[in-house]
């Protein structure tokens, strides 16, 4: 159920854009248990210039192949969840060939209340859909 927006540079190839996105998408599934087919990823490409991604002060530097995640989920799992996650991410695009310095990945939560899957209703309210776990 989380919704992910992938921003990239431009320049990869489209087999390598869908690389990157079935690798966030498969650390996911694997970590959270989701099923495989609850998939919603948004993928920008953007010009170099119009992504800036420094090394928030850890002394490193970063290139043109940054990949920056927001993971956008239900609020309730816990540090450690979060942790074997974002690991996961990294291992999965590392073997896409990301490198380590570029995964970036940023992690909002939100309520059941805060999601429409369409027709204009919170399907976790009106119990069209079972709220999530948070295993």
């Amino acid at each position: 159920m989380p919704l992910v927006r992938i921003d990239l540079v431009t320049g990869r190839s489209p087999e390598e854009v869908r690389s990157i996105a079935d690798a966030i998408h498969t650390a996911i599934v694997d970590q959270y248990g989701i099923p495989e087919r609850d998939r919603f990823q948004i993928i920008t490409e953007h010009p170099a210039q119009q992504i800036i991604a420094e090394d928030a002060g850890l002394g490193f530097e970063r290139t043109d192949g940054v990949v920056l995640v927001q993971v956008f989920t239900q609020r309730g799992r816990s540090d450690e969840a979060k942790q074997a996650l974002y690991a996961a991410v990294h291992d999965r695009l590392g073997a896409v060939g990301v490198a380590s310095e570029d995964v970036f990945i940023g992690y909002v939560e939100n309520g059941p209340q805060d999601w429409s899957f369409g027709f204009g209703r919170a399907q976790y309210v009106t119990g069209e859909l079972d709220v999530p776990s948070a295993d």
